[in-house]
């Protein structure tokens, strides 16, 4: 870490334009702002030793644990399409805690087999997600692909005690479905709250941001309370709703984030891979963001 760096508040402190590498395989850089907000920028060159894709890990004590919690299927009431979880957003962080060494349970709030939106398929006849090749390792390995299949429910999970069932960090898997299920789903916002609450970490990516517009602590303090964030911005609505010639979401999530007192919602350029940690909420903008908030959480975590 910066030598710059201190544990004030019980967060860290850096200086502006400072740069930290959370591994030595990891080759992009986190930018680091004023005041412990760390911002991915992706493919910034370092200088490493190794393959940057090592699968050998030396792990210390017991490994973390982290809960990828994925929507359940739904149906869009603004298009009629089958909708779910959106493939990169579960698979690139997937890879990213299998490399750390991390225990990693894949679950949905009700259980049971998860669908993933068809534009998220690489096999999908629109092409839309064809260079996603870590997602076409995922599906087509019968092991891997089982684990989107029967997924325990969060009543399964024994979450109610203080240690929230073990787990070191809740990751919220982003897709279409979220904008009905995630948002309506008290059991999603309270897992949320008392992820934060607890201390540990709480991860939420693309459209399952949707929760943070009125998450709470157990105190009843907003989450993003006094926080920096990041979700799925207006501009890349506007590139999504072009490119299927039609209003896809029911709302958009900048507009109302934005509409908010008390906290900061901030987004990159389209599509470009954006995470912020602020604290111990973790916030990645799109589908494209899934493995850099994934590396913050193990930033975050440690190995």
């Amino acid at each position: 870490m910066p030598a710059s760096m201190d544990r004030s508040r019980g967060r860290p402190r850096v200086v502006e334009g400072e740069l930290l590498t959370l591994s030595d395989y990891v080759t992009e850089s986190y930018c680091i702002y004023p005041d412990w907000r760390l911002h991915y920028v992706p493919r910034m060159k370092w200088n490493y030793q190794g393959d940057p894709m090592s699968s050998t890990i030396d792990i210390h004590g017991e490994p973390k644990k982290v809960l990828v919690l994925a929507s359940n299927p739904a149906v869009s009431e603004r298009t009629g399409w089958p909708i779910g979880f959106w493939w990169a957003e579960l698979t690139h962080p997937y890879w990213e805690f299998v490399e750390a060494g991390y225990d990693i349970t894949i679950a949905s709030p009700d259980g049971g087999d998860l669908q993933a939106d068809s534009f998220s398929d690489p096999s999908d006849a629109s092409g839309y997600s064809a260079d996603d090749l870590i997602s076409r390792g995922f599906i087509a390995s019968p092991t891997h692909a089982a684990l989107v299949r029967n997924t325990p429910s969060i009543a399964d999970l024994s979450l109610d005690g203080d240690d929230l069932g073990g787990f070191d960090a809740v990751f919220l898997v982003g897709g279409q479905a979220p904008m009905y299920t995630f948002r309506q789903d008290q059991r999603v916002k309270d897992l949320v709250g008392r992820f934060i609450a607890a201390g540990k970490i709480a991860a939420v990516v693309c459209h399952a941001t949707c929760v943070l517009l009125d998450a709470t602590l157990p105190s009843g303090e907003m989450v993003v309370e006094g926080r920096t964030w990041t979700g799925f911005a207006n501009s890349e609505e506007d590139v999504a709703d072009a490119f299927v010639g039609q209003q896809i979401q029911p709302f958009r999530i900048e507009d109302e984030a934005r509409a908010l007192t008390g906290s900061n919602f901030v987004v990159h350029g389209a599509f470009r891979a954006h995470a912020v940690r602020d604290g111990n909420l973790v916030t990645g903008q799109q589908q494209h963001s899934g493995a850099a908030a994934a590396r913050l959480v193990i930033d975050a975590l440690g190995r």
